[in-house]
């Protein structure tokens, strides 16, 4: 099982699309990157497609081999796997992070979410995502009224973990 991101952070987005990566996930990035040997360059994938995302999803190369072997089971020329090969292939971008633990994201990109001084860093366990701050505040905004206005005073989102099995 891949290691998790977790945490979120805030960093300057410098002239020519570079970008700070949160120290904790570099860690997550090398240890995903099957390729990856110190002093080399790991490797990630950026999924920028899809109208209704105002996001960047970064996965490390083992969730994006975990990816691709779930849509090789998906029937060839289903209109599902059509969906998702044209985010997953069609609407992504390989790329590495440099000696400094930067990541250059292309003004494409940058373009895509409105992204110009600040990156807005948040995981997504096997993934994470990034925003511009402001983009990232509405839609959690948004989320807790949604959220607010279904749930009882108190509620705890654990309740909906499985229970393990227990042996006995």
């Amino acid at each position: 099982m891949a290691r998790r991101f977790r945490g979120s952070e805030t960093f300057k987005v410098d002239a020519k699309g570079r970008v700070s990566i949160p120290a904790s996930f570099r860690r997550v990035i090398e240890a995903g990157d099957p390729d990856w040997a110190p002093g080399e360059r790991p490797q990630i994938v950026i999924v920028y497609g899809g109208p209704e995302r105002n996001f960047l999803q970064v996965y490390t190369m083992e969730a994006i081999y975990e990816i691709d072997e779930r849509i090789d089971m998906m029937q060839h020329g289903s209109p599902e796997r059509a969906e998702i090969e044209e985010l997953m292939y069609g609407q992504s971008h390989q790329t590495d992070i440099d000696g400094d633990g930067r990541l250059v994201l292309p003004q494409k990109l940058r373009e895509k979410i409105g992204l110009a001084n600040e990156a807005f860093f948040v995981s997504a366990g096997t993934s994470f995502k990034i925003w511009t701050p402001e983009a990232y505040a509405a839609d959690q905004a948004e989320l807790f009224a949604e959220r607010s206005a279904a749930r009882p005073k108190n509620y705890d989102p654990l309740v909906n973990l499985p229970n393990p099995a227990r042996s006995g």
